[in-house]
């Protein structure tokens, strides 16, 4: 019951701090002249995937479970293309691949470069070479991150220049001040990140009673449990039309999750973290790859219309889903 209760405030407290950050994050990308996709990339997703990270750490350190910490990270990076089927469902005049800046591909396109290199390294398990008691694939994780992040900002640096007509036009926070936007993201960026650090160990609490395998445990229910910030600061996002910040953040998270697995392994000092792992963690990684390329074929397409209240590569997205979750509870 406590359990339970405690669940429920830390769930009520992102809910609350998450629908503002949103709104804040996109007054930031709007006086900064970043652009929503870089501040969704960057600013959005580092704070949204916090809990991730503060799983991971505790999870190789303190209670010495790395399928944990592996689970959490790749069963959010497949749980983040879920949420993008959600916002779709969410956003009604249209599918929201449409709506949405052509950036984003190059975002994706790094996540599915980064769970590549997982998806290798999970496979070649205590074969992959290692420097000290970290994997190499680690290096290339933390390289690709910042090479990411600089590509990203300079292509949006590129497209806010030949559009700073439109984008002038399109202003609509005339009336509050930078200082004032920081002052409050700050607030209740940590009011989330705290709420949030509280609900995987909660989470984790409540899932151990049902008796499940780490793997599965890890992959799903501390995964969703970790990505609820993702959840509620995108559908705000959306329900304000800030549709870039809420796809960037997505995106994003992915991209910083694979950062984080980085981190776990610097404190997992056991070898390298996805040599000690189950290779069950590979479907997740797979299943996080096609989900992400379906993504890019729907923003690369642009359907104008949807079926019923899906969009067609939602849709798959949600198919991908249903069959992770399979066969991951089979091979638990």
């Amino acid at each position: 019951m406590i359990l339970w209760l405690g669940f429920l405030i830390c769930s009520s407290l992102i809910v609350y701090s998450g629908m503002r950050l949103s709104r804040y994050g996109d007054i930031i990308a709007e006086k900064s002249g970043l652009g929503r996709v870089w501040i969704g990339v960057v600013l959005m997703a580092s704070v949204t995937s916090l809990p991730e990270l503060a799983t991971g750490i505790s999870s190789v350190t303190y209670a010495g479970v790395p399928d944990i910490a592996v689970g959490d990270v790749l069963g959010s990076c497949v749980f983040n293309m879920l949420i993008l089927a959600l916002l779709d469902a969410v956003y009604r005049p249209m599918p929201i691949s449409t709506k949405a800046h052509h950036g984003h591909i190059l975002s994706a396109g790094f996540g599915i470069l980064l769970l590549s290199i997982v998806t290798v390294s999970l496979f070649l398990g205590s074969k992959v070479f290692a420097l000290g008691w970290i994997g190499v694939y680690s290096l290339l994780f933390f390289a690709i991150y910042f090479i990411a992040m600089r590509v990203v900002f300079f292509y949006e640096k590129r497209q806010i220049s030949e559009y700073i007509k439109e984008m002038t036009a399109e202003l609509k926070y005339k009336d509050i001040s930078t200082k004032t936007a920081v002052t409050n993201y700050t607030v209740n960026a940590i009011v989330v990140i705290i709420a949030a650090i509280f609900l995987p160990k909660i989470g984790e609490g409540i899932a151990e009673t049902t008796g499940l395998g780490q793997t599965f445990v890890g992959n799903i229910f501390i995964a969703i449990s970790t990505s609820l910030p993702e959840v509620v600061v995108s559908i705000s996002a959306v329900k304000i039309s800030a549709i870039d910040l809420a796809i960037g953040n997505l995106f994003g998270s992915n991209i910083f999750n694979i950062f984080i697995l980085a981190i776990d392994d610097i404190f997992f000092v056991n070898g390298p973290i996805l040599s000690s792992v189950s290779q069950n963690h590979i479907i997740s990684a797979i299943s996080s790859i096609t989900m992400t390329t379906i993504a890019i074929i729907g923003l690369t397409y642009r359907a104008e219309k949807k079926r019923l209240f899906l969009a067609w590569d939602s849709m798959g997205i949600l198919m991908v889903y249903i069959v992770n979750l399979m066969l991951l509870y089979m091979l638990r």
